[in-house]
């Protein structure tokens, strides 16, 4: 069982999807309104969040910057009825796992929550400590990639990538396992993504040209230091 933050301002489809959910197992507080939602958040400590984007108060995407300042962890679904791929981007620039586009079937919705928890939990599972990578020394839990002249601070989406990549040294990972194993699909919109985010990592890591991300082409990548 699962307890899930959901919120969504549409009274109908909140009540199939709250029904849903829970005919399933999963604990799920519903909030219509974007106002209460950190409040709410902080009391009721969900294992992941469901925003819609257009809400009354405060927005889906300033909810998710808001949820990432207390909480690096917590998975985020985005819901929204916009189609342009700069809202999406935007989405995943806000703290977001995923997104799915209304309308939805509730078997998607349903395997997208669950896919975010399988992640979750496999990477508690996993024995984080500060990583050494050339001269930068680089932290999953803090999302923190540091040398003696400066830190970034990572998005979650770039602290999964390279964590990923920089757990094996010199080992070849698939572009494909990146993409489902932080993505949860190989779609060709998440490919291309997958691409921007390997480009802002060479950006952070460029201090060390010790360090590299090797592109293998039609295969995927191998990270050397």
């Amino acid at each position: 069982m699962a307890r899930i933050l959901y919120v969504e301002d549409e009274p109908a489809l909140a009540k199939i999807v709250k029904e849903s959910l829970e005919s399933r197992g999963h604990a799920v507080l519903h909030v219509p309104d974007g106002n209460r939602v950190l409040k709410a958040f902080a009391e009721f400590q969900p294992d992941v969040c469901v925003l819609d984007v257009m809400l009354p108060g405060t927005d889906g995407f300033s909810l998710g910057n808001e949820i990432r300042k207390s909480n690096s962890q917590v998975p985020i679904l985005f819901l929204t009825a916009k189609n342009q791929t700069a809202d999406v981007l935007k989405g995943f620039k806000s703290g977001g796992n995923d997104y799915i586009r209304k309308p939805f079937s509730m078997e998607e919705l349903l395997v997208r929550i669950q896919n975010l928890l399988n992640l979750a939990i496999a990477s508690q599972t996993i024995h984080h400590e500060d990583r050494p990578i050339g001269k930068f020394s680089f932290s999953p839990v803090q999302q923190l990639l540091r040398s003696d002249r400066q830190t970034h601070q990572l998005s979650h989406r770039e602290s999964q990538l390279l964590d990923l990549l920089s757990a094996k040294p010199g080992a070849i990972v698939s572009r494909k396992d990146i993409l489902l194993q932080i993505w949860g699909d190989d779609s060709f919109f998440n490919s291309r993504t997958l691409d921007v985010y390997i480009k802002k990592l060479r950006n952070y890591l460029e201090e060390d040209p010790s360090v590299q991300i090797i592109t293998l082409r039609g295969v995927g990548y191998r990270m050397v230091f």
